[in-house]
């Protein structure tokens, strides 16, 4: 079965408040940590979308358009597709096989890591709780996300609207995602003040 990552650094850091991609992390730059470690996996390539990027192609305005321009560049013959954000520089190869191996069961057709919710959710309406739900329902998802190439393409040309990652677009077209354990040490790098949990994990 035929296995590709696309490998998302195309954002321009906007929350962060620089681009999170050119950081030095340990010696080298965020992305260079996600790719070595899923050019070490057992895939058949791996697609780095962002500018400016060494062997990297150009992205979108959205994630979502960056995530379609790796598309693009995939073998059509590609049967799984993995795709990941360099803003989580801390992804393991257990993870990323955990995902592969559960997507590869065929009885779905994508698959994201999550973690359970800890702290109390409210759901709000203006600045009024409207009610809270259960946290044991609840999972935050990360990434690497894994899915059938087929179906992501399919979703891809059928969804136009925001979404925040690749599983909702698959829930929004009507396809079925499974949820494997994830990596609490798979922190994603959002503001400067998550660089300083970062440097707890890098060794």
């Amino acid at each position: 079965m035929s296995t590709w990552a696309i490998l998302l650094a195309a954002g321009s850091g906007t929350r962060f408040g620089s681009r999170k991609q050119d950081l030095n992390v340990d010696g080298k730059p965020l992305w260079r940590w996600s790719y070595e470690t899923l050019f070490a996996c057992d895939l058949d390539g791996v697609i780095v979308v962002g500018a400016d990027l060494p062997g990297a192609i150009a992205g979108g305005s959205r994630r979502q358009d960056s995530v379609a321009a790796g598309l693009k560049a995939i073998p059509d013959d590609c049967s799984l597709v993995i795709v990941h954000d360099a803003a989580r520089p801390m992804i393991s190869r257990e993870l990323v096989a955990r995902v592969i191996d559960r997507c590869r069961v065929g009885d779905v057709d994508g698959v994201v890591p999550g973690l359970p919710v800890t702290d109390t959710i409210k759901v709000i309406e203006g600045d009024m709780v409207d009610h809270t739900p259960d946290r044991a329902a609840l999972v935050v998802a990360q990434t690497p996300q894994a899915f059938r190439a087929d179906v992501l393409r399919s979703a891809h040309a059928e969804i136009v609207g925001d979404v925040t990652d690749d599983a909702s677009m698959l829930e929004l077209a009507g396809f079925s995602i499974a949820v494997v354990p994830g990596d609490e040490r798979n922190i994603k790098i959002t503001f400067p003040h998550d660089l300083r949990l970062l440097a707890l994990e890098t060794p």
